[in-house]
């Protein structure tokens, strides 16, 4: 075989037609390449053409193209599948990679002053990353960030705009494609992918088809970033809510509690129910006797778009009473297509006690002052009364007779203004009402409110039926409460005589439309009171107790005289007794 190769090569002939060739001027012809250069070069294109099916411009090339618009659907529904920002950055990141099988994979998103911050990063060869890793062309990624514009280069060792930088030279980056990520054409981060493989270089198709992704990508972003903000509203106003002290109740039109914060649970002597595995509804909340209540007023809520209002709200709480402050108000559905309500209920019980307790103080005060002042009368009188006495033992002594008259006369005229200035304090048909409209429901539920807890009417059970739209009343609330508490008061006594161990007291309330009046009766199932007491009932000084001075009821009629009522007694022994008050309206309901 050497002989072989060192033989001459024959020279080809020279093509017909151009006779000797030694005197023609011949153009050279290039040499062919070794076979070695273009095997390894049709390998590389294939290896291209397998990493990026798409530059391939036959039927095959069309396929992959159509199989790349769906890769992007699919991947349009996998970004869109999930509303949390952090969840969706990963998810992107992870998929760009995938898709142009680059080697690493960076997501930046502005913060608020405008910098690029590194948000989720992924590497196929590595599963944690360390900061080196993180080492990127920053130029590249700024001019993105600032232009918009997307950049990238299949080659940046030989690309004159790359290949001076230092970075690039360190990394031996090859492939660099970097996108911006816009929402609303403006810049809210880039995504940056590199490769520093030969086979895995970045093509223009490939540049084309990333800017899609990136553009259904930031779309997702920007939307978990807006719910985001709403979650957190959300959760702030959820803290807002559960953190104040007045109750708050959210109901659909089935009056069913979409929203409940711990205060409403508190107020209602609750336990909060933070996940119920079904819908709560608004009786859960509340005593069986005041359901109806509370949803036939939200039920009109709803209905007629009208707000709601009561001041006050005696409610028993377990063992308590609770007075409570509460308002409706209709609430519209987001989608307008149903109706709500919102309560917002304040316990004020603390508040009443207070007031009661002041207004108590007052009246001590008031006593303590009238005690001294009527002393002080009561002690002018009698220092006369007890001068007239001493001289009139020392005239008889003396047997000074036309003195003794006059001694006498004295002592008689200042007990009889003793007795004209104690019957004035006794009499109540002398002072003037102070008239004004009242509820008298409001009127009952107070004064019961303060009797409940004394000692006195521990053995009592009280029941009320007193309708909320009961018309108004004018009244001097003052006395009138007066007269519910006496006959309470001998109610429970009554009662206490009886030898029972607990009894009952109901109070019951009707408006009577064609006398324009509300009848109030007070009910109790004590002994009852003989035929023969009842017409003597109301008789000043006439009493049955061993102890009672015969004012209480006599006061009783005088007051609802004066406030333009009347009251009657029914009783039968053994069946209890029933008082009857009878009001005018002031008007009608």
């Amino acid at each position: 075989m050497a002989g072989n190769a060192a033989k001459k090569k024959k020279e080809p002939a020279a093509p017909k037609g151009f006779g000797n060739t030694d005197k023609l001027s011949v153009k050279t012809v290039r040499p062919a390449l070794p076979k070695s250069i273009v095997e390894e070069m049709q390998e590389t294109l294939k290896k291209i053409r397998e990493a990026h099916p798409r530059v391939d411009t036959s039927e095959g090339g069309a396929k992959y193209r159509h199989e790349d618009l769906e890769a992007l659907l699919l991947i349009n529904k996998v970004i869109s599948s999930s509303l949390f920002t952090e969840e969706i950055l990963s998810i992107v990141m992870q998929k760009a990679v995938e898709f142009l099988k680059a080697e690493r994979g960076f997501l930046m998103l502005k913060n608020e002053a405008g910098e690029l911050e590194f948000r989720t990063a992924h590497n196929i060869q590595k599963e944690h990353l360390s900061e080196e890793d993180f080492r990127i062309s920053s130029s590249i990624s700024m001019k993105v960030a600032e232009t918009g514009e997307s950049i990238y280069t299949s080659d940046a060792q030989t690309d004159p705009r790359f290949s001076s930088q230092k970075s690039i030279a360190e990394l031996h980056l090859r492939s660099i494609m970097c996108v911006p990520l816009k929402a609303k054409d403006e810049v809210i981060g880039i995504i940056y992918l590199d490769s520093s493989a030969q086979a895995s270089i970045f093509l223009e198709s490939d540049l084309y088809l990333f800017e899609l992704f990136a553009g259904q990508a930031a779309i997702a972003i920007e939307n978990a970033r807006l719910y985001d903000s709403v979650f957190q509203l959300k959760r702030y106003n959820e803290d807002v809510i559960n953190h104040t002290p007045v109750g708050i109740l959210v109901l659909n039109e089935s009056l069913e509690v979409t929203t409940a914060n711990r205060a409403a649970y508190k107020i209602f002597g609750k336990e909060e129910m933070p996940n119920p595995s079904g819908p709560i509804k608004l009786s859960s909340f509340l005593p069986s006797d005041h359901v109806a209540y509370w949803e036939e007023t939200c039920e009109e809520v709803i209905r007629t778009g009208r707000s709601f209002e009561e001041s006050r709200y005696y409610l028993t709480r377990g063992r308590e009473e609770a007075v409570l402050s509460w308002k409706a108000h209709p609430l519209a559905t987001p989608d307008k297509k149903s109706n709500s309500a919102i309560l917002v209920i304040d316990d004020i019980t603390e508040n009443v006690l207070l007031e009661k307790y002041i207004i108590l103080s007052e009246k001590l005060v008031a006593k303590e002052e009238m005690a001294a002042s009527v002393g002080h009368e009561l002690n002018n009188y009698l220092s006369i009364i007890s001068s007239n006495t001493e001289m009139l033992l020392l005239n008889i002594k003396k047997a000074a007779w036309d003195k003794v008259a006059q001694n006498c006369e004295g002592v008689l005229e200042h007990i009889g203004k003793m007795r004209r200035y104690t019957d004035s304090l006794m009499d109540f048909s002398k002072l003037e009402p102070e008239m004004r409209e009242f509820d008298l429901r409001r009127l009952v539920e107070d004064l019961l409110f303060s009797l409940k807890p004394q000692k006195s009417f521990a053995h009592i059970r009280f029941f009320t039926h007193l309708p909320a739209n009961l018309p108004p009343v004018t009244i001097d609330v003052g006395q009138v409460q007066q007269v519910f508490f006496n006959l309470i008061k001998n109610a429970a006594e009554a009662i206490k005589d009886s030898e029972k161990s607990t009894g009952g007291i109901e109070i019951s309330a009707t408006f009577r439309p064609e006398k324009d009046c509300i009848e109030l009766k007070v009910k109790d199932d004590g002994p009852g009171i003989p035929a023969g007491n009842l017409t003597r009932i109301f008789e000043p000084r006439f009493t049955t107790k061993p102890t009672g001075h015969g004012l209480g009821l006599a006061n009783c009629r005088r007051i609802m005289q004066a406030n333009g009522g009347k009251i009657t007694v029914e009783s039968r022994p053994g069946a209890g007794t029933t008082f009857v008050l009878s009001f005018a309206t002031s008007a009608r309901p």
